[in-house]
């Protein structure tokens, strides 16, 4: 098990052989994703979002961004949470 030791700065040094393992370098991204309470996983995200293509296969139909943000509003408002304002475009 591999271990890192936290900063009077709140930084970390994430172990050489865990660096290899995920694959990140300097100047990458990584999240930490609750699992429980208490508990996190250390994700690299470094990935890009062309990779994601065809994980789930071929779409059923195709689905506009108006559908696309009407969906997540709906979401957000059946979680209790409020839309933020939108900007007002120069005319």
């Amino acid at each position: 098990m591999s271990t890192a030791t936290l900063t009077s700065k709140g930084q970390i040094t994430i172990p050489a052989d865990v660096r290899r393992e995920l694959n990140v370098g300097t100047g990458d991204r990584v999240e930490f994703v609750q699992i429980e309470p208490g508990r996190y996983e250390l994700v690299a995200a470094t990935r890009s979002v062309r990779e994601l293509k065809g994980l789930f296969g071929k779409a059923r139909r195709t689905v506009s961004i108006e559908e696309m943000n009407g969906s997540i509003a709906e979401r957000a408002a059946s979680a209790g949470l409020r839309a933020a304002p939108r900007e007002r475009r120069a005319k």
